[in-house]
């Protein structure tokens, strides 16, 4: 099963929901913001992303800029990393695509198109 956590009013969120859309893929949409990721959850997707933990961060938002994570994310741990963002979907970088074994950041095309071929 193919997870999608997004935010309903993300322009990026909204290309990435039409492209699966518009290629058949059947997926489950979560808005983040309502619901965001539980902690055991997040820790997955990052250890199955291989990616840093930083990178869930939503860098650009308001929140992030709110709470002065630019400063603080340096002298945290990661687990204190992933337990913040469990707290505030508007902290986490979306869209966020999960098959149980993929994690894709964001919403880039060429990325969806790989995600999708992948599976077949």
């Amino acid at each position: 099963m193919i997870t999608l956590y997004e935010y309903p009013k993300c322009t990026t969120c909204r290309k990435g929901k039409k492209f699966l859309q518009e290629n058949d893929v059947e997926f489950e949409s979560i808005d983040m913001v309502k619901q965001p990721p539980e902690a055991d959850t997040l820790f997955e997707l990052v250890e199955r992303s291989d990616r840093d933990v930083d990178e869930f961060f939503n860098k650009r938002g308001k929140k992030f800029k709110e709470l002065d994570l630019k400063e603080r994310l340096d002298e945290m741990t990661k687990e204190e990393k992933i337990e913040l963002l469990s707290t505030d979907g508007m902290l986490i970088r979306r869209p966020l695509l999960y098959d149980g074994s993929s994690v894709v950041l964001g919403f880039k095309e060429e990325e969806y198109k790989q995600f999708v071929t992948s599976r077949n």
